[in-house]
């Protein structure tokens, strides 16, 4: 995998450089020391994976991401030490197109560790992804409550700001209870829930397992473990499939909605990479679900979208504008 590195301090590209040398797979093409340089760069010679750091000179990470995105797409992890103190930085460079965040490697630590990781599911998850699995609810019963309508979305590669987007118009006394499946590491969920809680009316709110769906509420998705709906309409953490790339996986989501959910809802698909979404968007249309994927022209990766649309699996394909007026009105 051919790697670029983003970052104005030679220690920090020192420690990167450091650590990719310990994978004879991964290879340095260049490094830029701004944003501006990268999209220069980026516009010559486009690598398999852009190293992104956020705080910069000249251009920043976010806007670098946003004009890489652009100009010359590709795979863009954010790599930065600044994290917990630039939340706001890290969600709008996930809604331009990065894929991931990941800590600056520090040496000594466990930084690397984890950087590799990190390259290595994008690795997959921009090769040929894994097909979602099947996931064991035994010996849970199913539910005889009354349910509420509910919303499924699910988004991955710029989905962040395509979420708060979608949601903007939904009202504050909102009937429908929410599920947002969207691909983010567990460490950055609480951040995202309460920046996308910032956007809407409703409350944003990790999901915990053996609760239920409610009304009014916007529950979020927050380990690496796939959610899923049990029998007894509980929400349930899983670790299967473990080798699917997607964490948390929509699909397996979806999935789960259409095999337990005791009533008819409505679920969106949203922009991201891959096909993660589309085979449980489709098994819920088979089950009267109203399943929506968003347009080409408003999503900023048609990947995800895409895949639904040539499995037949939403019944409407609609600009993101047209999706949040179509959840208003369903959740009047």
């Amino acid at each position: 995998m051919r790697i670029a590195i983003v970052n104005d301090m030679p220690i920090a590209v020192e420690a990167i450089k450091q650590c990719l040398q310990k994978s004879p797979a991964l290879q340095v093409c260049w490094v830029a020391a701004d944003g501006a340089e990268a999209v220069a760069k980026c516009a010559r010679d486009l690598p398999d994976l852009v190293l992104m750091d956020l705080i910069m000179p000249v251009m920043d990470g976010v806007e670098a991401t946003r004009r890489i995105m652009l100009e010359s797409p590709c795979a863009i992890l954010v790599v930065t030490g600044c994290m917990s103190t630039n939340l706001s930085k890290v969600f709008d460079a996930m809604s331009s197109g990065a894929l991931d965040v990941v800590n600056t490697p520090v040496p000594g630590g466990d930084g690397g560790a984890q950087l590799l990781a990190k390259i290595a599911l994008i690795g997959k998850l921009i090769g040929p992804a894994a097909g979602p699995g099947t996931i064991e609810t035994s010996g849970l019963q199913p539910s005889a409550v009354t349910v509420p309508f509910l919303i499924a979305i699910g988004a991955s590669t710029g989905g962040p700001q395509a979420v708060a987007e979608a949601l903007s118009l939904v009202p504050a006394d909102c009937t429908a209870a929410i599920v947002i499946i969207q691909h983010v590491d567990k460490y950055f969920t609480q951040g995202f829930a309460s920046w996308l809680g910032e956007k809407t009316s409703i409350p944003v709110e990790l999901a915990r397992e053996g609760e239920r769906p409610q009304a009014g509420r916007a529950l979020l998705a927050c380990t690496n473990d796939h959610l899923v709906i049990a029998p007894d309409t509980s929400l349930l953490y899983t670790p299967e499939p473990k080798d699917y790339s997607f964490r948390p996986s929509v699909d397996v989501f979806f999935n789960s909605l259409a095999a337990h959910w005791p009533a008819k809802g409505s679920a969106v698909l949203l922009t991201g990479m891959g096909r993660d979404g589309a085979a449980g968007l489709l098994s819920l249309r088979s089950k009267g679900w109203h399943t929506i994927a968003q347009d080409k022209a408003t999503s900023l990766v048609y990947g995800m979208p895409r895949a639904a649309a040539e499995l037949d699996a939403a019944k409407e394909i609609l600009p993101l504008k047209s999706i949040a007026e179509y959840l208003r009105a369903v959740s009047k």
